[in-house]
């Protein structure tokens, strides 16, 4: 191997168990603690029906796990859902589907760091340090403090996949432990609880929620937005080029992570509304960010409560490694092919990480946090995340359809569902269920009534992948000057 090779080869130190850790961490965080709750405010007509939409959710991401499964067993590589797309459907769909999920998970990066200050507003509320909570509440505090926990774990990703491993695996357990605290709280209490503890400690009365009809739309809106609790599979896709016997352990650890994440995220959001009545989440969720520990913050101890507020906070910190490594690894395969400048893809001698496209993959990442500062609202940031991964998954589901036509010898290498009729049934029921997700999120986005273009999701999106495709065919004309054909360079695999 000569020197070029050693500066853009990625090591493979990431076992089996660092990859559930990558995928778990990739999703449980937000997706337990704060969308379950906040999705009264995006969805107003949900009410009472939140678990029932999460069920539903769990049916095309389950297809859409399979599809990356299906993948990832033939091709093992970095910048897992660009290779797939690119080496199965074209170089153009496979750029401008992987960059849709750059940008989506990039700015979902910079909203979860925003959201984990609010987490320690709630220690100190519980503490009665009402005014530390209040300047932790104040928005350029929230900004500086949400820009200083990001770059934290940027640096932290710079160190190298083994210092990732290590880190990870422990605070994934922590998360566990206290997450589950949270699940047997919920179910021992019930809404008379918490209403009886609200009235004893400020004296308001809780009404009785008012009956409502929910329309197909909102409970398809609903499923769409809570389909964001299972994009971390994704996160393991992207850690192809590091993982260890890749071709087993990449499906392996998809399969292990959405089973688990789907079986405590279900089982904490109904415990959460087990013992806090939705009505009233609904009537707070359109003033304030709620957590989920924090409401159960009534029902508990103060210690009690004081641990599993940092046992969320700690879930959402484990988000951000994860998804760090997924964005950063998705720059590296683009500047791997040639259709962004190569020396994005250079690997740090020291600890064999992509060093620039690490740091890249941070700055898209602050621009989230700035832009939910802006907006005093995190919403935005999810819906551009769920507009993203749902594109980015129909391509994948079209890719398990296409590969063998486009590309038969690598399509002899996918080693999961055996069977060609059983992997073309999954992935038509994932482009139609896929499909009918987005349909749904684009209608709810263009029908909210807001004050500006900008701050529709579907408008950011469209000028998002309007500027990948200006990029992709500037690219793409610079390396045919030089006698390059991107067709020829997508026939095979990237090197390992």
């Amino acid at each position: 191997m000569d020197e070029s090779d050693r500066k853009t080869r990625l090591l493979r130190e990431i076992g089996l168990t660092g990859l559930v850790a990558t995928g778990v961490c990739s999703m449980m965080g937000a997706s337990i603690n704060v969308v379950p709750i906040m999705i009264q405010r995006s969805v107003p007509g949900i009410g009472s029906s939140v678990v029932e939409a999460y069920l539903f959710s769990i049916i095309p991401a389950s297809l859409a796990a399979l599809s990356y499964a299906i993948l990832s067993s033939a091709m093992p590589r970095a910048g897992g859902s660009y290779v797939y797309a690119s080496r199965a459907l074209s170089p153009y769909l496979g750029f401008v589907a992987s960059f849709s999920q750059w940008f989506g998970l990039s700015i979902a990066i910079g909203v979860i760091s925003y959201l984990i200050v609010p987490f320690f507003r709630d220690i100190c509320l519980v503490l009665g340090w009402l005014e530390l909570a209040s300047t932790l509440d104040a928005g350029p505090v929230r900004l500086f403090l949400s820009l200083l926990i990001l770059w934290s774990f940027v640096a932290l990703n710079l160190k190298g996949v083994r210092i990732y491993e290590k880190t990870l695996v422990p605070l994934m357990l922590i998360m566990f432990a206290l997450g589950s605290v949270v699940i047997v709280s919920g179910f021992l209490f019930d809404h008379q609880d918490f209403i009886s503890a609200v009235f004893q400690e400020s004296g308001y009365v809780i009404p009785d929620p008012e009956i409502s009809r929910l329309g197909i739309s909102d409970y398809l809106a609903a499923s769409a937005i809570l389909f964001t609790s299972f994009i971390g599979f994704d996160s393991i896709a992207q850690a192809g080029g590091e993982a260890r016997n890749p071709a087993r352990n990449l499906p392996l650890a998809i399969g292990m992570a959405v089973a688990i994440v789907g079986i405590f995220d279900m089982l904490f959001t109904a415990a959460i509304y087990h013992a806090v009545p939705w009505s009233y989440i609904a009537e707070k969720a359109q003033s304030q960010d709620l957590t989920a520990p924090g409401l159960l913050g009534y029902l508990l101890p103060d210690g009690l409560t004081v641990a599993i507020i940092l046992g969320a906070a700690v879930a959402l910190l484990n988000d951000l490694p994860a998804m760090l490594l997924s964005v950063s690894r998705l720059m590296f395969s683009w500047a791997e092919d040639g259709i962004i400048p190569s020396g994005i893809a250079k690997i740090d001698k020291g600890s064999g990480v992509p060093r620039v496209a690490t740091m890249l993959s941070g700055c898209m990442a602050s621009i989230g946090i700035v832009g939910s500062y802006l907006a005093s609202d995190f919403f935005l940031g999810i819906d551009i995340l769920v507009t993203s991964m749902l594109v980015n998954f129909i391509f994948m589901c079209l890719a398990v359809l296409v590969l063998p036509k486009r590309n038969r010898e690598i399509a002899n290498e996918v080693t999961v569902l055996n069977s060609w009729a059983a992997r073309k049934a999954v992935a038509l029921f994932g482009i139609v269920l896929l499909t009918l997700f987005l349909a749904v999120h684009v209608w709810k986005d263009l029908n909210n009534d807001l004050i500006a273009w900008y701050f529709h999701s579907t408008f950011v999106w469209l000028l998002v992948m309007g500027i990948a495709t200006l990029i992709y065919f500037y690219e793409v004309s610079r390396l045919k000057n030089k006698g390059i054909s991107i067709n020829e360079v997508v026939s095979n695999l990237p090197s390992e």
